[in-house]
């Protein structure tokens, strides 16, 4: 009977994948302290597992093979490490780390995926004044990079190529008048 079980249950994947987070964004250092609070998404999107678009209106999943963590997290965490190692802000946090804020990165990731056009990530990002609750700006970042081959190691590369992209760009556009 225990055997029986042990099919149903759900089997561990060949690979678990990881995003990086850019070092390379140095600019103007602010006086800035920034929350990261964890990006929303669509629950095809909400997952561990690596998706990929055969058609507009259909999510798949790379076989054998999941994120480190539920996206939304890893993209949370990754960008407030990119924006830790910029060296644009004084400091970047996760909610319930005690830090006076001045701003906060609200984050919908609108696509993260492998397509026809390549990997694609597409973030929809505001900057919120945490004193009042007003966007202070807003902008979409969509990158799109071709993958080298079609295998899930290769796919992988070219999202996360995708993603450090967005998150140069968040880095720079978020605070580069240093507002405050």
């Amino acid at each position: 009977m225990l055997a029986g079980c042990a099919a149903i249950l759900p089997q561990t994947p060949s690979a678990i994948f990881d995003l990086s987070a850019p070092e390379d964004v140095a600019g103007r250092r602010t006086g800035l302290q920034v929350l990261v609070p964890q990006p929303t998404a669509v629950k095809a999107l909400d997952t561990d597992r690596i998706a990929a678009r055969p058609t507009p209106s259909e999510y798949a999943y790379l076989p054998n093979a999941v994120w480190s963590d539920q996206l939304p997290k890893l993209v949370q965490a990754r960008l407030m490490q990119t924006l830790q190692s910029s060296g644009r802000v004084r400091a970047a946090a996760l909610p319930g780390q005690g830090l006076l804020i001045d701003y906060q990165l609200v984050v919908d990731i609108r696509a993260f995926e492998y397509r026809d056009e390549g990997a694609v990530a597409e973030l929809a990002v505001k900057l919120m004044d945490d004193t009042n609750g007003r966007v202070v700006r807003s902008r979409t970042f969509r990158h799109a990079v071709p993958a080298a081959a079609t295998d899930n190691a290769s796919i992988v590369a070219a999202l996360d190529a995708a993603m450090d992209q967005a998150f140069r760009d968040i880095a720079r556009w978020a605070f580069a008048r240093g507002e405050s």
